[in-house]
């Protein structure tokens, strides 16, 4: 059975396998703002038509999605799915709803057409204001490591933004087209946060999936700009992977996702070393963890919570990191570093880490990017990683910084 006939009825089952050539690409084709897509390792979804809005009240969210599913149910809808986006601080308004309409596909990477190369970026001007400038961001890192050395924390991830205005509106199809075919392997996203604004991007880490009894986690901690030179790539990859500052950074998000499963899984599985995962732009330590779900009424979205945020984009211990993060980050993160993703009345889904994204509104573009910051940290290292970082945007829209 197909993984995309798990999820809507919109779409007949395909023999992954065999994959229809050009099926995943049709849906990144269809794609218009104000749609929901969702591309992951494991399947393409497109949604739209009249949605049911998940509210936001006193209840849980996991209750409040729950409700929101029984109704479309309830409404005669057939296999109804929530998808949409959670923001860092997962007790403000999230953005999710259940679409009228889901067409699925398998994944991206298993379509020989995503191989064809996206249209390049039409030459334009953008005005580029960073929040805040490079060398104030250095001083911040340079005063929390300092902080770390007092004892006051062990980890704090520190994000900074740019701002992007351009003379024409954003053309987000375009936009998306150039991310997924850029990294047609991780997980690519576009989706509406508010009227005219929409949430793009193209994350490497999966925070956690659940299908079945089957539970994933891969958490990246750890990272190095790539090299268009493939000796100095290989060389910075290698390099990574024996780097006492990111092996401990790597093992510190590992433990706290092990810790968080623990009480949810058995037979839990953790390797003891990380692997490399790459994108365009980044090599990143990653470790794969997998589990057997205790109890069978546990969601991924329950799953989803129960990690986020993990150290990786926020810190440790998590409440001093995020009072960290509030002091001395002068912009709201918004949906950076929270979670995206898909899930079903079953408890099956698939929520992803909100990185290497920019929030998108007529004609501007705020784009995120983060570092982790440890007591070995240096400043001009993570300002370097999250100018590294930036790219993966930068090149979609054609800008430089």
């Amino acid at each position: 059975m197909s993984t995309a006939s798990q999820v809507a009825t919109h779409t007949a089952p395909a023999d992954p396998a065999h994959p229809a050539v050009g099926a995943a690409i049709s849906l990144l084709d269809a794609y218009a703002p104000g749609d929901h897509f969702l591309a992951t390792p494991g399947r393409t979804l497109l949604a739209r038509g009249p949605r049911r809005h998940v509210p936001h009240d006193e209840r849980p969210l996991t209750a409040r999605v729950n409700a929101t599913l029984a109704a479309a149910a309830a409404a005669g809808q057939e296999s109804p799915v929530v998808i949409g986006a959670i923001p860092f601080d997962h007790t403000a308004p999230a953005a999710l709803s259940v679409p009228e309409s889901v067409r699925t596909a398998p994944a991206l990477a298993s379509d020989p057409l995503i191989a064809l190369p996206a249209t390049p970026p039409t030459t334009g001007t953008w005005e580029i204001r960073q929040v805040p400038e490079p060398e104030i961001y250095g001083k911040g890192v340079a005063a929390a490591v300092e902080r770390m050395w007092r004892g006051e924390f062990s980890k704090v991830v520190l994000a900074r933004t740019l701002e992007l205005t351009s003379d024409a509106p954003v053309d987000l199809p375009a936009m998306l087209q150039r991310l997924a075919r850029r990294d047609p392997s991780g997980y690519t996203f576009a989706l509406p946060t508010a009227p005219g604004r929409t949430l793009i991007g193209a994350s490497p880490e999966l925070l956690v999936s659940r299908h079945g009894k089957q539970v994933v986690a891969n958490p990246l901690a750890g990272s190095t700009p790539r090299s268009s030179d493939l000796a100095e790539d290989v060389r910075r990859a290698a390099t990574l992977l024996e780097s006492a500052k990111d092996l401990h950074e790597h093992a510190v998000v590992v433990d706290a996702v092990h810790q968080a499963l623990a009480a949810h899984c058995t037979e839990l599985t953790v390797p003891a070393r990380p692997s490399l995962i790459r994108t365009a732009t980044m090599w990143h330590l990653s470790t794969t963890v997998t589990g057997t779900l205790r109890f069978p009424d546990t969601s991924a979205l329950e799953l989803a919570l129960a990690l986020h945020p993990t150290p990786a984009v926020c810190g440790t211990p998590t409440q001093t990191a995020r009072q960290v993060i509030a002091e001395m980050e002068p912009f709201d993160r918004d949906f950076f570093t929270g979670v995206v993703g898909w899930g079903n009345a079953e408890g099956d889904g698939d929520w992803v880490v909100t990185i290497r994204c920019a929030e998108a509104e007529e004609r501007t573009l705020r784009l995120y990017a983060g570092a982790g910051v440890v007591a070995a940290s240096e400043p001009e290292a993570e300002t370097a990683e999250t100018a590294a970082k930036f790219r993966t945007f930068l090149s979609a829209v054609g800008a430089e910084l």
